[in-house]
């Protein structure tokens, strides 16, 4: 998992395929690499430290469940 700080109100967009060179966000290469597979966008309501999933089998995503 990648240890991030999240900012309140600041939009994100959580890679889902895996192929970004920006883990663990989008970079916009699913385009080519994954057609078909979006990113996660989201919106943290708060200031916060997580951790965000890499392997990309959370079922919380993209915060890390520990599945990996």
């Amino acid at each position: 998992p990648f240890p991030v700080e999240l900012k309140a109100g600041k939009k994100y967009a959580w890679c889902a395929c895996g192929h970004s060179k920006s883990q663990p966000f989008c970079d916009g290469t699913h385009k080519k690499a994954a057609p078909g597979i979006s990113p996660l966008r989201f919106t943290p309501e708060e200031d916060k430290a997580v951790w965000l999933c890499g392997c990309k089998r959370t079922r919380s995503p993209p915060y890390c469940d520990g599945t990996h």
